[in-house]
C-alpha cells in the first residue's frame, strides 16, 4: 500500500505539473497587448509636408501612451493617397497597422473611381488631430474686398487650382457652377506655385486651406473673403452667404474635409479592446503639453476629435444627394487640357528620364517615360537614350502633370 501510495502521489504531482504547463497563458488585452509590439504607422504621402509632420508627431506620442510599444513610420505615396489608404485597409486587423491620408478620398468613394479598394465607413477610426478650414483667398490689390464683390465682377478673374481631378480642382469647379462665380480656372498649380503666381498678378484668387495662406494674408499680399468650416469668426462662413439647397449640401461636404484634417485610422475589424487602447493613447497624445507646444511652435492647428466622432462624421459625409454626386462625378471626370511646348534641350538627368527644355518663356521640365511617352527623333520612333542636349523638340503634356505624353525632337 505504501508503494502504491507513493506512486500515486508522484503521478498526481507529474500530472499536475503537466497540466500547469499545458494551460495557455492569459491572452493580453487592450494596452497590455502592445507591450513588446511594433506598430507600423503609414503616411500616404512622401516624407515632408503636413501629413508626414502630423503622422510622425502622432506616432511619437501614441508610443508614449502605449508603454512598451514601438511605432515605425512608413511613407507610401502614390495615386493621390490611394496607395497608402488601400494598404492600410488591406492590412491584418490586429491593431498593428494604422495610418493617415487625405479625407478628400471621400470624393473618390462617393463616385466610385477606379483604384478605390476601401470603404471609409468600415475603417477603424482612431481620431483626428486638426481642423483646417477652406477659404476663398483674393489678392489684396485686386479691389475685391468681399464675397459679394467677387460675385459682382463683370469679367471672369483667374483662380488657381492643382491638377484636374484633385480635391482643390473639384471643389473650385463645383462651387463655380453652383454659385455662378465669375472665375476662370487655371489648373496645374502645385505647392507654393499659386502664391508666387498671385504675387506676379497671374492669378486673382484660389480656394485653399486657411493654414497654407495665413502667412500671406498676415503679410498683406492676400485677404480671405469667405470660409468653409473652422471656428474662426473674423470672416463670414460661406454657408451663410448662399441659399441654394444643393450649394449648401456641397459646402457641408467640403466642410467635412477641413473638419477631419490629419486623421488616423486602421483597417476594419480591429478587436474592440485594442481599438479602445489605440483611441485612448491617441486622445492622451493630443492632450500632451509637449506635443501641443511643438504644434504651436510650428504654427499648425490642433483641434482633435475622438475616433467615435470621426466615424460619425465620415458616415454623414458619405450620405450625399444624387445631385451632389453627379456634380462631383462631372468635375472629377474632366480631362486635363494638353499644352504644347517648343524649345531646345537644355539638360538631361536621370538617364534622360528628366528633360529640361529652354523656351522663350523660361525652362520647362518634364519626365520622359520609357513606355508611355510617344517619342520620335528626326521623324522616326526613338529611344530616350538617344536624346541629346541642343536638340529642338516639341513636347505635349497635360496641365498639372509632369510626365510627357509625346516628344518630337530633331
Amino acid at each position: 500500500m505504501l508503494t502504491i501510495s507513493r506512486i500515486s502521489v508522484r503521478a498526481v504531482g507529474v500530472l499536475s505539473a503537466i497540466g500547469m504547463t499545458a494551460l495557455p497563458t492569459a491572452a493580453q488585452t487592450g494596452a497590455d497587448f502592445y507591450r513588446g509590439k511594433t506598430v507600423t504607422y503609414i503616411v500616404a504621402t512622401s516624407a515632408g509636408g503636413g501629413y508626414d509632420l502630423y503622422g510622425r508627431l502622432v506616432a511619437e506620442y501614441m508610443a508614449k501612451y502605449l508603454p512598451g510599444s514601438t511605432f515605425v513610420v512608413k511613407n507610401l505615396p502614390g495615386a493621390g493617397h490611394l496607395v497608402g489608404t488601400n494598404t492600410i485597409y488591406a492590412s491584418k486587423p490586429d491593431g498593428l497597422t494604422i495610418g493617415t491620408f487625405n479625407t478628400g478620398l471621400i470624393y473618390n468613394q462617393l463616385i466610385g473611381i477606379p483604384g478605390v479598394r476601401f470603404d471609409l465607413k468600415k475603417m477603424s477610426w482612431i481620431g483626428k488631430a486638426a481642423s483646417d478650414p477652406r477659404v476663398i483667398v483674393i489678392a489684396a490689390n485686386s479691389g475685391i474686398k468681399t464675397f459679394a464683390d467677387l460675385k459682382n465682377q463683370k469679367k471672369p478673374v483667374n483662380f488657381s487650382t492643382a491638377g484636374v481631378g484633385s480635391a482643390a480642382y473639384v471643389e473650385t469647379t463645383v462651387l463655380q457652377h453652383l454659385l455662378r462665380l465669375p472665375i476662370q480656372i487655371q489648373s496645374g498649380y502645385n505647392g507654393s506655385d499659386d502664391q508666387l503666381a498671385m504675387r506676379r498678378g497671374e492669378i486673382i484668387g484660389t480656394i485653399a486651406s486657411r493654414s497654407s495662406w495665413q502667412q500671406y494674408v498676415d503679410s498683406g499680399v492676400a485677404r480671405f473673403v469667405a470660409q468653409i468650416g473652422g471656428s474662426e469668426k473674423d470672416i463670414p462662413q460661406l454657408s451663410t452667404l448662399v441659399s441654394d439647397p444643393t450649394a449648401k449640401a456641397f459646402i457641408a461636404l467640403v466642410q467635412s474635409q477641413g473638419d477631419l484634417s490629419r486623421l488616423t485610422a486602421g483597417p476594419p475589424d480591429i478587436p474592440a479592446d485594442r481599438l479602445k487602447a489605440l483611441r485612448d493613447a491617441y486622445t492622451r497624445a493630443m492632450a500632451d503639453p509637449e506635443l501641443k507646444a511643438k504644434v504651436a511652435t510650428l504654427g499648425r492647428p490642433l483641434e482633435p476629435f475622438t475616433g467615435e466622432e470621426v466615424a460619425r462624421r465620415i458616415d454623414e459625409a458619405l450620405h450625399q444627394p444624387s445631385s451632389t454626386i453627379a456634380l462631383l462625378k462631372q468635375a472629377m471626370e474632366q480631362k486635363a487640357p494638353v499644352r504644347e511646348v517648343k524649345g531646345k534641350i537644355e539638360s538631361l538627368n536621370e538617364g534622360n528620364k528628366q528633360i529640361n527644355l529652354a523656351t522663350d518663356s523660361g525652362t520647362v521640365s518634364g519626365e520622359v517615360s520609357g513606355s508611355r511617352t510617344s517619342l520620335t527623333i528626326n521623324g522616326s520612333p526613338g529611344n530616350r537614350a538617344d536624346l541629346k542636349t541642343g536638340m529642338s523638340c516639341t513636347l505635349k503634356v497635360e496641365e498639372g502633370a509632369t510626365e510627357i505624353k509625346s516628344l518630337d525632337c530633331r
